[in-house]
C-alpha cells in the first residue's frame, strides 16, 4: 500500500468494517432493508398530496416544511442516517401508486425525496425529475445515456450524493435493480490484489458525454477510490472511463495495471456474493448513497403497449447531513458544500420538473 501516499493524505485501512460493508448474499437473506409504509403513513402522505395541490404551489416548492409527514417525517429521517452512515441504501414499499395520476404520483416521490436532500439536476437539460425509461435512443450517440434503452446498465455511481428511484409501471421482463457495496470491493480487493486496490486512487479521466460545464474539458479527472476524511468514498462510471480514452486523445491513458485493476473491480460487482439483485413493485421507492454504493440494471423486455411501458421516476438528492468529499470532486460535483453539490448544470441550463420523459 505504500504506493497510495503519493495520493492520499494518508492510507486507508487494510480492511473497512462498518455496516455498509455488506454481502449481497448476506443481504438476500436479511430483509430489514425493506422498509413497509403503515396506513397511517400513507394516509399522510395522501394528505399532503391534496394540501399541495391546493395550495397553489409548485413543484419547487415541495420540502419537509411544506409536504408534512408528521409519524413518517421523523421514520424517514432514520432511513436517511441509515443510508448516509449505515448499510448505504433502503427500500420503501408500500405506497399504493395505481391510485394516483403521474403528477399527483411525482408529487408524493418530490415530497417525501425532499426529506432526504435537495433536488439536483440530472442533465444538460436540467431535470430535477427525472424519468428512467425506453426512449428508443441510440446508444452510440454522444449525448444518450444508458437510462434512455433497454440495456443493461454496468456498475456504476451517479453524480450526487444519494439517488432515488420510484417505479411507477414495471416491464413485461426483466429490469432488476442490482446494487453492491463499494466497502466490500474495496476488502476483496485489498485481500486478494492490494496492489490493483491501490491502482484505483490514481486519477481516471471520464467522459462527460457531452454534458460540459462553461470552462471544463469534456471529461473529468477523478479517483475511483477515495480516502479523505476518514472515509472511502467511491466514484464510478466504468463505461464513461472507457469512452473518454477512445474519444479523447488528449486524456491521459491508463496503465495495463489501471485497465486490471478496473477489470477486477467489475468482476467483483457482478460476482453473486457481492450484489444484491431487487425486484421493483409498483409504488416501491429505493434511496441509494453514491459514495459506498454501485448500482446497475439488468436488461429487460418492455410492453408493446406506450402507456404499459416500464417507467420509473428518479432524483438526484443533497442531503445536509452528507459526508465531506475531496477536492477532486469539484470536477464533477461543482460545490463541494452539503445540501448544495452535485448534479449537471452547462450552460443554458434551466432548471425544470418534467412529467414526461424528454
Amino acid at each position: 500500500m505504500q504506493q497510495l501516499a503519493n495520493v492520499q493524505e494518508d492510507l486507508p485501512p487494510a480492511r473497512l468494517t462498518s455496516p455498509g460493508a455488506w454481502l449481497g448474499a448476506e443481504m438476500a437473506r436479511d430483509t430489514r432493508w425493506i422498509e413497509v409504509l403503515t396506513p397511517t403513513e400513507i394516509e399522510e402522505i395522501d394528505a399532503a398530496i391534496r394540501h399541495h395541490l391546493t395550495s397553489g404551489r409548485t413543484f419547487a416548492d415541495i420540502s419537509p416544511e411544506t409536504f408534512l409527514l408528521p409519524t413518517l417525517g421523523p421514520r424517514l429521517k432514520d432511513m436517511l442516517q441509515e443510508v448516509l452512515n449505515g448499510r448505504g441504501f433502503v427500500l420503501l414499499r408500500g405506497f399504493p401508486v395505481e391510485r394516483y395520476t403521474t403528477e399527483q404520483a411525482a408529487i408524493a416521490y418530490l415530497g417525501i425525496g425532499s426529506w432526504f436532500g435537495s433536488f439536483r439536476s440530472q442533465n444538460a437539460a436540467g431535470h430535477l425529475l427525472g424519468h428512467v425509461r425506453d426512449t428508443g435512443a441510440d446508444i452510440n450517440q454522444p449525448a444518450t445515456r444508458y437510462y434512455q434503452t433497454n440495456r443493461q446498465l454496468e456498475y456504476h455511481t451517479d453524480s450526487c450524493d444519494i439517488v432515488g428511484l420510484m417505479c411507477l409501471k414495471t416491464s413485461k421482463s426483466g429490469g432488476e435493480s442490482r446494487i453492491v457495496s463499494s466497502y466490500s470491493i474495496y476488502n476483496a480487493m485489498m485481500e486478494r490484489r492490494p496492489d490493483l486496490a491501490a491502482e484505483l486512487f490514481h486519477a481516471f479521466p471520464t467522459d462527460r458525454r457531452g454534458e460540459v460545464p462553461d470552462g471544463q474539458k469534456p471529461w473529468f479527472d477523478v479517483p475511483v477510490f477515495n480516502w479523505f476524511d476518514g472515509q472511502l468514498t467511491t466514484i464510478y462510471v466504468g463505461q464513461y472511463i472507457r469512452s473518454a480514452q477512445k474519444n479523447f486523445p488528449q486524456a491521459r491513458r491508463l496503465t495495463e495495471r489501471e485497465i486490471e485493476a478496473l477489470a477486477m473491480l467489475d468482476e467483483l460487482a457482478n460476482d453473486p456474493q457481492f450484489c444484491l439483485q431487487m425486484e421493483f413493485l409498483p409504488g416501491d421507492i429505493q434511496f441509494l448513497h453514491n459514495h459506498q454504493i454501485l448500482h446497475s440494471r439488468t436488461d429487460f423486455e418492455d410492453w408493446p403497449e406506450p402507456e404499459r411501458k416500464r417507467h420509473l421516476l428518479r432524483l438526484w438528492l443533497a442531503p445536509k447531513e452528507a459526508r465531506a468529499l475531496p477536492p477532486s470532486f469539484a470536477a464533477r460535483y461543482g460545490s463541494l458544500t452539503p445540501g448544495e453539490r452535485g448534479g449537471i448544470i452547462v450552460k443554458g441550463t434551466t432548471l425544470t420538473f418534467a412529467l414526461q420523459p424528454a
